[in-house]
C-alpha cells in the first residue's frame, strides 16, 4: 500500500473503487503531468446516499460530508490514471458545485469538506486553488459535486 493509502486507513478511510462514468467521458484522465478528474459525485456503493437542494432537503453539514466522499472518489479517480496516489506532487485546483436552495450561501463552507479532507490526507500537498459554486441541480439529484486538477511527480 502507497504512504498516502496508509494515511488514509489511519484516518479510519478506504479508497473507494473508482465510480463507473454515468456518461460518456472518463472518470479520470492525464494530460503531460496534471490528472484532472470529471466531477465526482458522493456515490457510496454505486448509490447516492442523499439528494435533493443544500439548505432545503439537505443541510450542510451534511453536504460538507458527502464533499469528502466526493474527495475520497477523486482520489480514487487519480490512482486510476497514476497507478500510484504517492505520485501526486500536489492538488492544484478543487471545483465544486452545490445544488443549492436559492436562499443558501454557504457553498464555500461545504466545499471545505472536500478541501479538508485534501489537506488531511496529503498535507501541504494537498493545498489548493478553488472555486465553490451554487448551482440548481446536479446529475442524479446530487447534493454535490467535486472535480480536481492534481499535479503528479515524475516518479
Amino acid at each position: 500500500m502507497s504512504a498516502v493509502e496508509d494515511r488514509l486507513a489511519e484516518l479510519g478511510l478506504t479508497l473507494p473503487e473508482v465510480v463507473p462514468p454515468l456518461a460518456a467521458y472518463q472518470p479520470a484522465v492525464q494530460s503531460g503531468v496534471y490528472v484532472y478528474t470529471a466531477g465526482q459525485l458522493p456515490m457510496v456503493d454505486g448509490k447516492l446516499p442523499v439528494t435533493g437542494k443544500v439548505g432545503a432537503e439537505v443541510t450542510a453539514e451534511e453536504a460538507k460530508d458527502l464533499a469528502r466522499v466526493c474527495a475520497l472518489n477523486a482520489l480514487a479517480a487519480v490512482k486510476s490514471v497514476a497507478g500510484d496516489l504517492d505520485r501526486v506532487a500536489r492538488v492544484v485546483k478543487v471545483v465544486g458545485f452545490v445544488a443549492s436552495a436559492s436562499d443558501f450561501t454557504g457553498q464555500p463552507g461545504v466545499i471545505n469538506g472536500a478541501s479538508e479532507l485534501f489537506a488531511e490526507v496529503l498535507g501541504d500537498k494537498g493545498v489548493h486553488a478553488r472555486s465553490a459554486v451554487g448551482v440548481a441541480v446536479l446529475p442524479l439529484d446530487a447534493p454535490v459535486e467535486v472535480e480536481v486538477q492534481v499535479e503528479l511527480s515524475g516518479a
